[in-house]
């Protein structure tokens, strides 16, 4: 299929997107771009009365964008799903976390699919996006959807299409990014296929969705061994007293075979430290195992551990850590967002004050956080604020970062990021993989 055989909008006019969180929303308002009409269904009743005032909750997203959508008629939102019924096409963008023993939790996804069986006609595509174990859409969606008595593709069509965005990607928008998509027979594929090329510039047929949901968790699994083993490398370079940075620097002028990686206090997000651990459950159901995956998810466990030793060091002899005060500056798993979802900040921090410390936080997207049963206000960047604190430590690395400030007041800077780069003040500065030597 070449992307010269769109269809036109006949029998695509409404979408139902369930799930207005990072994926659905900006999902939802790809295809209003396109002329199409949206019904979108998220249980948060918070997101659906935000939505309804005309506000985004999404950085990436205008309140003007939003406005217009919804004042328009353009995107009807709601906590119920009886419109779904009146939809063409339904994209099912429902979290897939993991269990308290890391296992997949598709409780999100099987609640979804029985809400929709009372509502399904047919005729009807359903495509979901949720990352997941690969046989989940043929195995677990299929079954459940065809309890409404219309078989999958024949009377519904069932597809999926792994979702890939990237939250604070000011250039690189939802509709840029080519898309993967897959379907449980031929036709299925078509539909899903023909709808998609209207919103995205570049659509990708596979020949399976196993094959789909598989290549979803091959692009995390990639990035989780490849940033792991980078975290790895910054511990053996502090021993060296080598600078991981100028090595991975150095090492990224080969023009080929080489792709820069950095270290950072551990991956967070729903993607990247989750997708591997559903690869590596189905592996196990098949009686093998990734050995790669769980060794880097070790070593990602381990790294806010290793920094709070490194600060316990750093601060060695004349202070321990339970008589210190930490600031930490981001909190959020990436700069430029406000998510929170498996950001190692929160380990980060619990461990700091179960060792007594004093910790503060700082982040322009997050105004409060609980850990436990403690509430934390971001504090705001003064200069008494700096220096009254033992040490600032760089967690994430926001473009609003005031850098110079930071290392102008602070007495100690530890670094996760490499943003002190080429930045100096009368701040002692250490980085992680920096080498043991202070700067300042």
């Amino acid at each position: 299929m070449k992307k010269d055989e769109r269809t036109d909008k006949f029998g695509y006019g409404k979408v139902g997107i369930i799930g207005l969180g990072f994926v659905g929303l900006p999902l939802a308002l790809a295809f209003i771009r396109q002329g199409f009409d949206v019904i979108g269904i998220d249980l948060d009743g918070a997101k659906i009365s935000t939505l309804n005032e005309g506000r985004s909750y999404l950085p990436d997203i205008e309140d003007e964008e939003i406005r217009r959508a919804v004042s328009s008629g353009k995107l009807a939102v709601s906590e119920q799903y009886d419109d779904m019924a009146s939809a063409e096409s339904i994209v099912i963008c429902v979290p897939t976390p993991l269990s308290p023993q890391q296992t997949p939790d598709l409780s999100y996804l099987t609640d979804t699919c029985s809400r929709l069986v009372p509502l399904l006609r047919s005729n009807q595509l359903i495509v979901l996006e949720s990352s997941t174990f690969p046989g989940t859409t043929k195995e677990v969606v299929q079954p459940l959807l065809e309890r409404s008595g219309l078989a999958v593709g024949e009377d519904i069509f069932l597809a999926y299409s792994p979702e890939r965005i990237d939250p604070g990607n000011k250039q690189l928008t939802i509709d840029k990014i080519p898309k993967v998509v897959s379907g449980i027979t031929e036709r299925c594929l078509d539909r899903v296929y023909k709808l998609y090329s209207q919103v995205f510039e570049q659509v990708v047929p596979v020949s399976t969705t196993e094959t789909a949901e598989a290549a979803k968790l091959l692009e995390n699994s990639f990035r989780l061994v490849n940033i792991s083993f980078m975290n790895e490398f910054a511990k053996i370079c502090e021993k060296m007293n080598v600078n991981v940075w100028e090595v991975i620097e150095a090492a990224r002028t080969k023009p080929y075979g080489f792709m820069a990686f950095y270290p950072g206090p551990g991956v967070g997000g729903h993607c990247i430290p989750v997708d591997p651990l559903y690869l590596q459950w189905k592996a196990r159901q098949l009686g093998t195992e990734s050995r790669f995956i769980e060794l880097s998810h070790l070593v990602n466990e381990s790294m806010p551990v290793y920094i709070v030793e490194e600060l316990k060091r750093l601060l060695a002899p004349s202070k321990s850590i339970s008589e210190s005060r930490v600031l930490v500056y981001g909190i959020t798993y990436k700069k430029d967002t406000p998510d929170l979802r498996e950001s190692t900040a929160i380990p980060m921090m619990q461990l700091l004050i179960h060792e007594g410390a004093s910790v503060q936080y700082h982040d322009p997207f997050i105004p409060s956080v609980t850990l436990n049963d403690l509430t934390l206000n971001s504090v705001s960047l003064t200069e008494a604020a700096l220096r009254s604190t033992d040490v600032v430590l760089i967690h994430t690395d926001h473009t609003a970062i005031p850098i110079d400030s930071i290392v102008s007041y602070a007495p100690l800077v530890y670094d996760t990021r490499n943003a002190t780069k080429r930045r100096s003040g009368r701040s002692k500065v250490a980085k992680l993989g920096g080498g043991s030597a202070l700067s300042g």
